[in-house]
């Protein structure tokens, strides 16, 4: 077991005393590091990195070695499952991932199987153990996948969509249909994170990027319902170690009373909610990610310091806050302007916490 010599991102999560309040990124490993965009020209395509353990390794250190982060988030993509269940995942240049074989028929559910991640995803897991060693307890590692309907979105639309109109036709005129597909998702994505805990993520978060577009009802039914599922089929301790679970509903601010029912240790917050009033809606239950707009990184270091003051406030004092942006970083980013947000952070947080002891 390796004792971490920072620990303020597990701390926060699991609503502990921080010396300061930790900070890392969406998407902090990627387009907007001149260093991962020659090693992506190097390696000749998104899905070269993200399958080879040695060079999603070098990705994920890549933002530790510019910033002051509190973890590392393990290199790899969302849509890795169902590209193991045999959809064929590529990238459209212009347009994102999409599926040869995307899900529509009875028979297309029925075909689908929970993946080995010892097989076809070995490389995701071999990509954990390799970063975790690299790492060597600096700072957590951080392991993901996508929530069943995020997932579901993408392999019946077949790939990305404006307006779900495949996937919510499946909802309202197939729903058992629907609820097959989900259910055989997230009993994937138990499988899938727990395997990447059993190789060294010492935390798990669950990416509901389409959420949003649901109504409450259907919200309830047709994702929260399975993202509930999976918190209670991860692993929440390994090797004597608490595992925290995150969720994170895009533009799911209204739902984050119900997300802390699910028994998840913290809640991501996108830029649309407040934190003072996502703080009283979940009642210090939970601890909480978040939640500046990512666009506030195009403006100057001392608007960029404001604003993460404004956030800072909003949540107050005490525990349980973990800074991070609303959503993945913009690609035109400067990186000065992310090292700035996260110094910024870090100094501007101090007063607000008792020293850990």
């Amino acid at each position: 077991m390796t004792v971490l010599k920072n620990d303020r991102y597990i701390r926060a999560a699991l609503r502990q005393p921080v010396d300061c309040t930790p900070v890392w990124m969406m998407r902090q490993a990627g387009r907007y590091l001149p260093e991962y965009r020659a090693l992506r020209a190097e390696a000749g395509n998104f899905m070269a990195l993200a399958t080879n353990p040695e060079l999603a390794c070098e990705v994920t250190l890549q933002p530790l070695r510019r910033f002051d982060l509190d973890a590392a988030i393990l290199f790899s993509d969302i849509l890795t499952i169902p590209d193991a269940m045999g959809l064929g995942l590529h990238f459209v240049a212009g347009e994102g991932p999409a599926f040869h074989n995307p899900v529509r028929t009875a028979q297309d559910v029925n075909n689908l199987f929970v993946p080995d991640p010892h097989d076809k995803l070995k490389y995701v897991v071999d990509a954990v153990s390799t970063i975790r060693k690299a790492l060597n307890g600096d700072v957590p590692l951080i392991g993901f996948s996508g929530s069943p309907w995020t997932l579901a979105t993408y392999m019946v639309e077949g790939g990305a969509t404006k307006n779900f109109s495949l996937i919510k036709s499946m909802l309202y005129a197939e729903p058992h249909l629907l609820h097959s597909l989900l259910d055989t998702l997230a009993e994937s994505v138990i499988v899938y994170l727990n395997a990447q805990i059993e190789a060294g993520a010492q935390a798990v978060m669950i990416f509901d990027t389409w959420g949003g577009v649901l109504t409450p009802r259907d919200y309830k039914e047709f994702s929260l319902r399975y993202m509930e599922k999976i918190v209670a089929g991860v692993k929440r301790e390994h090797e004597g170690e608490k595992i925290p679970v995150t969720l994170f509903t895009k533009n799911g601010g209204a739902w984050l009373d119900i997300m802390a029912d699910t028994g998840c240790d913290a809640l991501g917050v996108d830029w649309t909610t407040d934190l003072k009033d996502a703080r009283a809606k979940v009642s210090n239950r939970v601890a909480l990610q978040g939640n500046m707009d990512p666009s506030v990184l195009y403006s100057s270091p001392d608007r960029i310091r404001s604003e993460v003051k404004t956030i800072l406030d909003s949540y107050g004092l005490g525990a349980g806050h973990i800074f991070n942006l609303g959503h993945g970083i913009h690609q035109t980013v400067d990186p000065e302007h992310a090292k700035a947000f996260v110094d910024a952070v870090h100094e501007l947080s101090r007063p607000l916490h008792i020293p850990a002891g």
